[in-house]
């Protein structure tokens, strides 16, 4: 899976999914900038009611909502490029980009506090932030606040994390997830990951598997894929989309 997050997921991810059986394990290949954090949860528990065991392989980044799905896998296997990052929501606007939640919010209230100070800058901030709503505004500081709850849902996905490990890891992540991080691109790689109690492993770079999955990894990348370019692509063992640029879609 290598798209943006957002709810228009769920139809391509669910058409992958549809043929699996429930007692088999499950390797999903992920790659995102990230997106909406309810739609991750809702793609965690799709992935989870399909198999025995989760597994999220990382050759790239997955970072804000594809981190919290992330949280809900039963192990997250890092190439040595992999990370995740800050659950920062992700606005998108109308012609389809991204916006941090925390970014948007902290620019529209600087503005606000520099208008105040000086009335006369009004036309230059009205002029930058043009492209914001109130609608956004309100809507990232929402989705800003419902950031621990969406990573407590999704450590609760994981198969057989009792109520107490999911309290400790929610606890654990609250700082380096949410609070700590100034910018929606800071890196959380296996390490640190590992820290702070996921199920993280290291892939190891001159491996067999390993060099399978580089090997697939690099074809969506020289197609367009994320991040180098606007293609997304869901592919399983029965379907396969590749999804060009579209009104809508960056």
């Amino acid at each position: 899976m290598i798209d943006q997050i957002f709810p228009d997921n769920m139809t391509y991810l669910e058409e992958l999914l549809h043929p699996l059986e429930r007692s088999k394990p499950l390797h999903v290949m992920l790659a995102s900038p990230g997106g909406d954090g309810e739609t991750a949860i809702r793609i965690v528990r799709a992935l989870q009611a399909r198999c025995s065991d989760l597994t999220i392989l990382l050759p790239d980044m997955a970072k804000s909502a594809a981190t919290i799905l992330c949280l809900g896998a039963d192990r997250i296997i890092f190439g040595p490029g992999g990370d995740l990052g800050p659950v920062d929501p992700q606005m998108r606007y109308p012609n389809g980009t991204l916006a941090s939640a925390k970014e948007l919010v902290e620019a529209v209230d600087e503005a606000e506090r520099r208008i105040t100070a000086n009335p006369n800058t009004y036309p230059l901030f009205a002029n930058l932030l043009a492209e914001v709503t109130m609608i956004m505004v309100e809507q990232a500081r929402s989705a800003l606040a419902r950031s621990g709850a969406l990573v407590r849902e999704a450590l609760s996905a994981a198969t057989g994390r009792t109520s107490e490990v999911v309290d400790t890891l929610a606890s654990a992540l609250q700082l380096p997830l949410i609070d700590e991080p100034t910018s929606h691109s800071a890196v959380i790689g296996y390490d640190a990951a590992k820290s702070f109690g996921l199920p993280a492993e290291s892939a190891a770079p001159d491996s067999v598997e390993w060099a399978l999955v580089w090997a697939l990894w690099t074809r969506y990348f020289a197609m367009g894929a994320f991040p180098v370019g606007p293609v997304a692509i869901y592919e399983g063992d029965r379907a396969s989309q590749i999804i060009l640029p579209t009104p809508g879609r960056p």
